[in-house]
Protein backbone atom coordinates (compact mmCIF):
# COMPACT_ATOMS: atom_id res chain seq x y z
CA UNK A 1 0.00 0.00 0.00
CA UNK A 2 1.23 3.49 -0.58
CA UNK A 3 -0.33 6.51 1.09
CA UNK A 4 0.23 9.69 -1.02
CA UNK A 5 -1.94 12.78 1.29
CA UNK A 6 -3.95 14.73 -1.13
CA UNK A 7 -2.93 17.77 0.62
CA UNK A 8 0.92 16.58 -0.55
CA UNK A 9 -0.81 15.89 -3.97
CA UNK A 10 -1.61 19.30 -4.33
CA UNK A 11 0.91 20.28 -3.15
CA UNK A 12 3.93 18.64 -5.19
CA UNK A 13 1.29 19.31 -8.40
CA UNK A 14 1.28 23.44 -7.64
CA UNK A 15 5.11 22.86 -7.60
CA UNK A 16 5.25 21.04 -10.51
CA UNK A 17 2.95 23.17 -12.72
CA UNK A 18 5.45 26.37 -11.37
CA UNK A 19 8.62 24.91 -12.57
CA UNK A 20 6.82 24.16 -15.96
CA UNK A 21 6.12 27.87 -16.56
CA UNK A 22 2.32 27.23 -16.60
CA UNK A 23 -0.15 29.82 -15.37
CA UNK A 24 -2.77 29.06 -12.60
CA UNK A 25 -6.05 31.35 -12.20
CA UNK A 26 -6.88 31.29 -8.86
CA UNK A 27 -10.50 33.35 -7.61
CA UNK A 28 -11.99 33.27 -10.75
CA UNK A 29 -15.78 34.21 -10.83
CA UNK A 30 -18.52 33.32 -13.03
CA UNK A 31 -16.91 30.46 -14.73
CA UNK A 32 -18.87 28.87 -18.21
CA UNK A 33 -18.44 26.34 -20.54
CA UNK A 34 -19.60 27.14 -24.34
CA UNK A 35 -19.38 25.50 -27.58
CA UNK A 36 -18.86 21.48 -26.53
CA UNK A 37 -20.37 20.26 -29.38
CA UNK A 38 -18.22 22.22 -31.80
CA UNK A 39 -14.04 22.04 -32.29
CA UNK A 40 -13.44 25.09 -29.89
CA UNK A 41 -14.96 25.06 -27.03
CA UNK A 42 -14.73 27.75 -25.03
CA UNK A 43 -14.34 28.39 -21.14
CA UNK A 44 -15.30 31.98 -19.58
CA UNK A 45 -14.53 33.40 -16.47
CA UNK A 46 -13.92 36.65 -14.76
CA UNK A 47 -11.24 37.94 -12.56
CA UNK A 48 -10.73 41.33 -11.02
CA UNK A 49 -14.08 42.26 -12.52
CA UNK A 50 -12.43 41.54 -16.39
CA UNK A 51 -14.25 38.79 -18.18
CA UNK A 52 -11.77 36.66 -20.03
CA UNK A 53 -12.31 33.59 -22.50
CA UNK A 54 -9.71 30.30 -23.25
CA UNK A 55 -10.01 28.87 -26.77
CA UNK A 56 -9.17 25.40 -26.20
CA UNK A 57 -8.91 22.14 -28.36
CA UNK A 58 -10.68 19.97 -25.30
CA UNK A 59 -11.80 20.66 -22.08
CA UNK A 60 -11.56 18.50 -19.33
CA UNK A 61 -13.69 18.95 -16.54
CA UNK A 62 -12.19 18.63 -13.15
CA UNK A 63 -14.18 21.12 -10.74
CA UNK A 64 -15.79 18.88 -8.77
CA UNK A 65 -19.41 17.61 -7.69
CA UNK A 66 -20.77 21.04 -6.95
CA UNK A 67 -18.63 22.71 -10.29
CA UNK A 68 -20.00 24.30 -13.98
CA UNK A 69 -18.62 20.57 -15.66
CA UNK A 70 -21.32 18.71 -15.18
CA UNK A 71 -24.28 21.61 -15.01
CA UNK A 72 -22.74 22.80 -18.72
CA UNK A 73 -24.71 19.46 -19.96
CA UNK A 74 -27.91 19.07 -20.77
CA UNK A 75 -29.95 17.26 -18.23
CA UNK A 76 -31.23 15.28 -21.10
CA UNK A 77 -27.76 13.84 -22.04
CA UNK A 78 -26.60 12.56 -18.67
CA UNK A 79 -27.86 9.79 -16.40
CA UNK A 80 -27.03 9.38 -13.09
CA UNK A 81 -27.24 6.99 -10.48
CA UNK A 82 -27.74 7.76 -6.68
CA UNK A 83 -27.13 5.90 -3.45
CA UNK A 84 -27.73 8.26 0.38
CA UNK A 85 -26.51 6.29 2.99
CA UNK A 86 -29.12 6.89 6.37
CA UNK A 87 -26.00 7.96 8.36
CA UNK A 88 -22.80 10.40 8.60
CA UNK A 89 -19.37 10.44 9.47
CA UNK A 90 -18.43 13.16 12.52
CA UNK A 91 -15.14 13.55 11.81
CA UNK A 92 -12.86 15.00 14.34
CA UNK A 93 -9.19 16.38 13.39
CA UNK A 94 -6.30 16.90 15.98
CA UNK A 95 -3.09 17.18 17.14
CA UNK A 96 -2.39 14.25 19.34
CA UNK A 97 -0.12 10.96 18.62
CA UNK A 98 -2.12 8.69 16.68
CA UNK A 99 -3.36 5.92 18.50
CA UNK A 100 -2.03 3.15 15.66
CA UNK A 101 0.20 3.35 12.65
CA UNK A 102 -2.44 1.21 10.92
CA UNK A 103 -5.54 2.16 9.85
CA UNK A 104 -8.56 0.82 12.96
CA UNK A 105 -11.82 0.43 11.23
CA UNK A 106 -14.50 -0.65 13.90
CA UNK A 107 -18.08 -2.77 13.61
CA UNK A 108 -19.55 -1.82 16.81
CA UNK A 109 -22.78 -2.52 18.36
CA UNK A 110 -22.81 1.64 18.44
CA UNK A 111 -21.74 2.01 15.08
CA UNK A 112 -18.69 2.32 12.83
CA UNK A 113 -15.27 4.18 13.37
CA UNK A 114 -12.49 4.78 12.18
CA UNK A 115 -8.83 6.09 13.52
CA UNK A 116 -6.46 7.23 11.13
CA UNK A 117 -3.14 9.04 11.16
CA UNK A 118 -2.03 12.15 9.37
CA UNK A 119 1.51 12.48 10.72
CA UNK A 120 3.29 11.44 14.05
CA UNK A 121 1.57 13.92 15.88
CA UNK A 122 -1.79 14.55 13.92
CA UNK A 123 -4.67 12.14 14.19
CA UNK A 124 -8.10 11.93 12.19
CA UNK A 125 -10.74 10.02 13.72
CA UNK A 126 -14.55 9.41 12.80
CA UNK A 127 -17.77 7.84 14.68
CA UNK A 128 -20.82 6.76 12.87
CA UNK A 129 -23.78 9.59 13.47
CA UNK A 130 -27.20 9.82 12.00
CA UNK A 131 -27.66 12.43 9.82
CA UNK A 132 -30.01 14.35 12.10
CA UNK A 133 -27.38 15.41 14.29
CA UNK A 134 -25.84 18.83 14.88
CA UNK A 135 -22.01 18.88 15.15
CA UNK A 136 -22.81 21.75 17.74
CA UNK A 137 -24.44 19.09 19.86
CA UNK A 138 -20.78 17.32 20.09
CA UNK A 139 -17.89 18.60 22.24
CA UNK A 140 -14.68 17.39 22.38
CA UNK A 141 -15.37 14.56 25.53
CA UNK A 142 -18.54 13.22 24.16
CA UNK A 143 -16.90 12.71 20.74
CA UNK A 144 -13.66 11.18 23.29
CA UNK A 145 -15.85 8.98 25.12
CA UNK A 146 -17.98 7.62 21.94
CA UNK A 147 -14.95 6.78 20.37
CA UNK A 148 -13.36 4.82 23.43
CA UNK A 149 -16.71 3.09 23.66
CA UNK A 150 -16.09 1.55 20.55
CA UNK A 151 -12.89 1.10 20.53
CA UNK A 152 -11.27 -2.52 22.00
CA UNK A 153 -9.92 -1.59 25.36
CA UNK A 154 -6.43 -1.87 24.99
CA UNK A 155 -6.62 0.86 22.22
CA UNK A 156 -8.96 2.88 23.98
CA UNK A 157 -6.78 3.01 26.75
CA UNK A 158 -3.80 4.20 24.76
CA UNK A 159 -6.14 6.79 22.97
CA UNK A 160 -4.19 9.96 23.70
CA UNK A 161 -7.08 12.67 23.14
CA UNK A 162 -6.78 17.03 23.55
CA UNK A 163 -8.51 19.88 21.45
CA UNK A 164 -10.03 19.24 18.22
CA UNK A 165 -8.80 21.37 15.73
CA UNK A 166 -11.81 20.81 12.97
CA UNK A 167 -15.11 18.93 13.37
CA UNK A 168 -17.50 18.06 10.82
CA UNK A 169 -20.28 15.86 9.83
CA UNK A 170 -19.89 14.62 6.56
CA UNK A 171 -22.80 12.67 4.60
CA UNK A 172 -22.27 9.39 2.87
CA UNK A 173 -23.33 8.85 -0.64
CA UNK A 174 -22.08 6.60 -4.08
CA UNK A 175 -23.17 8.43 -7.24
CA UNK A 176 -22.23 8.18 -10.78
CA UNK A 177 -22.79 10.52 -13.68
CA UNK A 178 -22.91 8.94 -17.53
CA UNK A 179 -21.32 8.97 -19.86
CA UNK A 180 -18.55 11.09 -18.87
CA UNK A 181 -17.94 12.76 -22.26
CA UNK A 182 -20.09 15.39 -24.07
CA UNK A 183 -18.67 16.34 -27.09
CA UNK A 184 -15.38 18.31 -26.54
CA UNK A 185 -16.06 18.23 -22.85
CA UNK A 186 -14.62 15.51 -20.17
CA UNK A 187 -15.54 15.07 -16.71
CA UNK A 188 -13.15 13.69 -14.06
CA UNK A 189 -12.80 12.91 -10.77
CA UNK A 190 -15.91 14.16 -8.58
CA UNK A 191 -17.80 15.90 -11.32
CA UNK A 192 -18.72 12.56 -12.60
CA UNK A 193 -18.39 10.63 -9.34
CA UNK A 194 -18.73 10.09 -5.82
CA UNK A 195 -17.44 7.64 -3.57
CA UNK A 196 -17.97 6.94 -0.11
CA UNK A 197 -15.51 7.49 2.05
CA UNK A 198 -15.05 4.10 3.52
CA UNK A 199 -13.04 2.53 0.83
CA UNK A 200 -10.79 5.69 0.01
CA UNK A 201 -10.62 5.23 -3.15
CA UNK A 202 -12.19 9.07 -4.28
CA UNK A 203 -8.68 10.65 -4.82
CA UNK A 204 -7.76 6.82 -7.00
CA UNK A 205 -10.51 7.02 -8.74
CA UNK A 206 -9.76 10.93 -9.78
CA UNK A 207 -6.31 10.07 -10.85
CA UNK A 208 -7.60 6.90 -12.94
CA UNK A 209 -9.59 9.11 -14.86
CA UNK A 210 -6.33 11.62 -15.83
CA UNK A 211 -4.67 8.72 -16.77
CA UNK A 212 -7.46 7.83 -19.18
CA UNK A 213 -7.89 11.31 -20.35
CA UNK A 214 -3.89 12.22 -20.84
CA UNK A 215 -3.06 8.86 -22.60
CA UNK A 216 -6.39 9.55 -25.25
CA UNK A 217 -4.85 13.29 -25.31
CA UNK A 218 -1.15 12.15 -26.36
CA UNK A 219 -2.58 9.68 -28.68
CA UNK A 220 -4.62 12.39 -30.81
CA UNK A 221 -2.08 15.12 -30.40
CA UNK A 222 0.81 11.91 -30.93
CA UNK A 223 -0.71 9.73 -33.80
CA UNK A 224 -3.68 11.88 -34.60
CA UNK A 225 -5.83 9.15 -33.47
CA UNK A 226 -9.23 9.94 -31.72
CA UNK A 227 -9.73 5.99 -30.57
CA UNK A 228 -8.57 7.07 -26.57
CA UNK A 229 -11.00 9.91 -26.87
CA UNK A 230 -13.88 7.82 -28.35
CA UNK A 231 -13.04 5.35 -25.48
CA UNK A 232 -12.37 7.29 -22.66
CA UNK A 233 -16.16 7.06 -21.08
CA UNK A 234 -16.00 3.21 -21.79
CA UNK A 235 -12.65 3.12 -20.48
CA UNK A 236 -13.15 5.14 -17.25
CA UNK A 237 -16.87 3.92 -16.43
CA UNK A 238 -15.71 0.14 -16.18
CA UNK A 239 -13.22 1.13 -12.95
CA UNK A 240 -15.84 3.70 -11.15
CA UNK A 241 -18.15 0.85 -11.27
CA UNK A 242 -15.63 -1.16 -9.64
CA UNK A 243 -14.80 1.25 -7.06
CA UNK A 244 -18.37 1.67 -6.52
CA UNK A 245 -19.12 -1.47 -6.22
CA UNK A 246 -16.44 -2.08 -3.34
CA UNK A 247 -16.89 1.10 -1.60
CA UNK A 248 -20.49 -0.04 -1.53
CA UNK A 249 -19.82 -3.21 -0.02
CA UNK A 250 -17.11 -2.11 2.36
CA UNK A 251 -19.81 0.61 4.09
CA UNK A 252 -22.66 -1.94 4.14
CA UNK A 253 -19.86 -4.25 6.27
CA UNK A 254 -18.55 -1.69 8.60
CA UNK A 255 -21.93 0.18 9.47
CA UNK A 256 -24.77 -0.28 11.62
CA UNK A 257 -28.14 0.45 9.37
CA UNK A 258 -31.12 1.33 10.86
CA UNK A 259 -33.47 -0.62 9.48
CA UNK A 260 -31.29 -4.00 9.84
CA UNK A 261 -32.60 -6.98 11.93
CA UNK A 262 -31.08 -9.97 13.79
CA UNK A 263 -30.63 -11.81 10.43
CA UNK A 264 -29.00 -8.57 8.67
CA UNK A 265 -26.44 -8.32 11.46
CA UNK A 266 -25.46 -12.00 11.85
CA UNK A 267 -24.74 -12.05 8.03
CA UNK A 268 -23.04 -8.96 8.71
CA UNK A 269 -20.89 -10.71 10.99
CA UNK A 270 -20.79 -14.07 8.77
CA UNK A 271 -19.15 -12.36 5.91
CA UNK A 272 -16.37 -10.17 8.02
CA UNK A 273 -15.56 -13.43 9.76
CA UNK A 274 -15.44 -15.23 6.15
CA UNK A 275 -13.52 -12.32 4.64
CA UNK A 276 -10.80 -12.43 7.56
CA UNK A 277 -10.31 -15.89 8.52
CA UNK A 278 -10.96 -17.80 4.73
CA UNK A 279 -7.49 -18.95 3.31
Amino acid sequence: VTVYGQTEVTRDLMEARGKAGLTTIYDAADVSIHDIDGTTPKVRYIKDGVTHEVVCDFVAGCDGYHGVSRQSVPASAVTSYERVYPFGWLGVLSDTPPVSHELIYVNHTRGFALCSMRSAHRSRYYVQCPLTDDVGEWSDERFWNELKSRLDPETAHKLVTGPSIEKSIAPLRSFVAEPMRFGRLFLAGDAAHIVPPTGAKGLNLAASDVYYLSRALREYYGEKSQAGIDAYSANALRRVWKAERFSWWMTTQLHRFPDSDGFSQRIQTAELDYLVNSK
